[in-house]
């Protein structure tokens, strides 16, 4: 029974696969057929007044050079005019003052850099920063605060970038006392 349903679907692909070939391969020959003799007997010429070669308009052609107008040519709007400066007079030389170099400087964390520690089956470093109510614990690489990226905890200290600026900081580790006892 298996093997009459195999037959069945073998003959129903190789009929489908005869009918694609039958009609993607049976059109290359010509359905209408033209008489080229009648054609050809009965030449139409065109009428040139001057069969003549244009080399004046040619050469012209070749010798124009673009010359910009200031203006996009891909575009409709005219560009606007040229503003009009009144004369100045004599001009009278102006040192410009020296420029003033700004650094950019990167703002502070606003957590404080507490303590470090290492996970036992890891060997990336894990940063424990406080704000004074919760406590952040942040491995190397990570996103704190949606602000600043953590590059590299250290025994003293942890550097860190401002995501939106790119600039980088460094904090430092700031020990706790013991609590004062009473």
């Amino acid at each position: 029974m298996k093997q009459k349903k195999q037959l069945a679907v073998l003959a129903a692909l190789l009929l489908t696969a005869g009918v694609i070939w039958f009609l993607y391969f049976d059109f290359d020959k010509p359905i209408v057929t033209v008489d080229a003799g009648a054609a050809a007997q009965n030449p139409q010429l065109l009428s040139v007044e001057n069969p003549q070669l244009h080399t004046y308009g040619v050469a012209k052609a070749r010798n124009t050079e673009y010359k910009s107008g200031r203006r996009n040519i891909f575009s409709r709007e005219l560009p606007p005019p040229p503003p009009i400066q009144p004369d100045p007079g004599p001009k009278v030389p102006v040192v410009p003052p020296p420029p003033v170099i700004v650094t950019p400087t990167v703002s502070p964390l606003p957590v404080k850099f507490f303590g470090f520690g290492t996970v036992p089956n890891g060997t990336s470093r894990r940063a424990f920063l406080t704000d004074g109510e919760n406590v952040y614990v942040v491995a190397e690489g990570e996103i704190l605060l949606n602000r600043f990226r953590i590059l590299k905890i250290g025994n003293a200290n942890l550097e860190y970038e401002e995501v939106s600026s790119g600039l980088r900081g460094t904090a430092i580790l700031e020990e706790q006392g013991a609590p004062p006892s009473a």
